[in-house]
């Protein structure tokens, strides 16, 4: 009959060195460190038009540079292409936008979801929101409040 393997404790092993540490950027998916921080950003406003174009730019490349992370982490069936394509539509959406405060508004929510997706806070169902008209074509809002409280839509 095998005997039960006992548990070491940390008392017996003081005498022992220490785990040599791992390093950054090889920590395993279990053992992530949540820091709150990553990401963070100052909120500021743009001085003048040429600097919001420049950090509207700035924030189009990080979103295009992490959509294969984005198809990673939240295991998306689709491709790279099609999540860029999306990211593209909603900076498309705003192009015309002509007051400076709303283009620095819509840059402070572009980068609130930025790191709320890349820090992994929000769950599958809230990434896949933006691909729902594309997938259903009746999943489009409705016309009107009746309309949308017949059809059981909040």
């Amino acid at each position: 009959m095998a005997k039960a393997p006992t548990t070491l404790r940390r008392q017996d092993h003081e005498h022992d060195q220490a785990e040599p540490r791992k390093p950054r950027g090889s920590q395993d998916i279990f053992t992530m460190v949540i820091n709150p921080t990553y990401l963070a950003q100052r909120t500021r406003s743009s001085a003048s038009w040429g600097d919001a174009k420049q950090r509207v730019l700035h924030s189009y490349r990080d979103w295009v540079r992490s959509a294969p992370e984005i198809q990673q982490m939240y295991s998306l069936n689709m491709p790279v292409s099609a999540i860029r394509t999306k990211m593209r539509q909603e900076f498309e959406r705003h192009r015309y936008v002509a007051q400076l405060r709303t283009v620095d508004v819509l840059l402070f929510n572009s980068h609130q979801e930025f790191q709320e997706t890349l820090n992994f806070w929000k769950q599958l169902t809230h990434v896949l929101k933006y691909f729902r008209a594309e997938e259903d074509p009746k999943a489009k809002l409705p016309q009107n409040f009746i309309q949308g409280f017949i059809e059981g839509r909040n």
